[in-house]
């Protein structure tokens, strides 16, 4: 079975073909960050108008690359949710065109879901049950994964994400957007002795997440800096403070990870979400795992930021468990918040 992925939740436009039996077959992905970067962050209006402009040609990339014509499709799976209303809705109109013109079942898929299973994806696999750190834009979740659809919720964050807290936290320090990939960067060349910033929530001995506190440390070392204005902080002294953030958001999650596991005897951990892609994290990670004994998985880093990839095997992977999953019915909706452990609950 050929499986048809469609992503569109916020600012990359993502196809993919998933074969059952084979594999990913092809993928195309089109990224806005460089539309957005002006704004310093996600203009959901523009979002959604690139999304027009680019799923088609994206779709006809996606299907010469695995040298098929369109008839070769069997079901269409797209993100319902959660996301940006507008662009969610362009994903959806068009994945329900297209499966309505071909008579083809098609399956609204959780975008989180998508992530968390694309560790998957990988050529070295982790089997079920597991622990996964889903840290995606708005989102960071500790969760045990027994199978496909079959999520706990361990702990999730309070306030702002870790990605929101890297964002907001790169903003302040007069780095681009994105601001991950920017502070993270920037941190390398920071000595880590000099900014010894707050580890919220380390000892809660609960597996929740707060960020907004540290988040706030930055602001605060950045107005009690002795130039007063962060355009003229020395470039060493922006790294340091880098290094500080970055140290104290890896060291929280490394260790509510490690409680995790610890908590539920399990012995393997999925990193899934953009999060997942950051150099500090890993190396922390994989250093626990050497000293606690379990083993790390990662997704590829071409599919740690959203991608049509992880729909399309999403949606075949819950085609296989419920083939009558998908329908041949064409009228749809959106779900913007759509909460994972509310996965199979059906819309209102």
């Amino acid at each position: 079975m050929i499986v048809l992925g469609v992503e569109s939740s916020c600012d990359e436009t993502g196809l993919a073909l998933y074969d059952t039996e084979r594999g990913l077959l092809s993928h195309a992905l089109h990224s806005q960050v460089a539309m957005h970067e002006e704004y310093g962050g996600v203009v959901p209006e523009l979002a959604s108008r690139d999304h027009v402009r680019r799923a088609i040609p994206l779709l006809k990339e996606t299907l010469a690359r695995a040298d098929l014509p369109m008839s070769a499709i069997d079901a269409i799976a797209y993100t319902q949710g959660p996301g940006l209303a507008g662009a969610l809705l362009v994903g959806s109109s068009i994945a329900n065109a297209l499966a309505l013109a071909l008579d083809k079942p098609v399956l609204g898929v959780h975008h989180l879901e998508g992530h968390l299973l694309s560790p998957l994806l990988a050529t070295e696999r982790p089997a079920f049950p597991f622990i996964a750190l889903l840290v995606s834009g708005g989102h960071t979740q500790l969760m045990r994964v027994d199978g496909v659809g079959k999520y706990t919720l361990l702990g999730e964050t309070l306030d702002d994400a870790a990605g929101e807290a890297f964002d907001k936290s790169a903003k302040l320090l007069g780095l681009g957007y994105p601001g991950g990939p920017a502070i993270s960067t920037l941190a390398e060349s920071g000595d880590p002795t000099v900014y010894k910033l707050p580890r919220p929530m380390l000892h809660s001995k609960d597996f929740n997440f707060s960020f907004s506190g540290l988040k706030t440390a930055v602001l605060t070392v950045v107005k009690n800096h002795e130039e007063k204005v962060v355009a003229n902080i020395c470039a060493q002294d922006k790294a340091n403070i880098a290094r500080g953030f970055v140290d104290a958001i890896v060291d929280v999650l490394t260790a509510k990870c490690v409680s995790a596991l610890r908590h539920t005897g399990l012995h393997r951990l999925v990193i899934a979400g953009g999060v997942g892609a950051n150099t500090q994290l890993r190396a922390s990670l994989n250093a626990a795992a050497a000293k606690k004994n379990f083993k790390v998985y990662y997704p590829e880093l071409e599919f740690c930021t959203d991608n049509g990839a992880m729909i399309a095997f999403a949606g075949a992977l819950r085609l296989q468990q419920n083939p009558g999953a998908a329908k041949r019915e064409y009228g749809f909706n959106v779900r913007p918040r759509w909460p994972l452990d509310q996965i199979d609950t059906p819309a209102t």
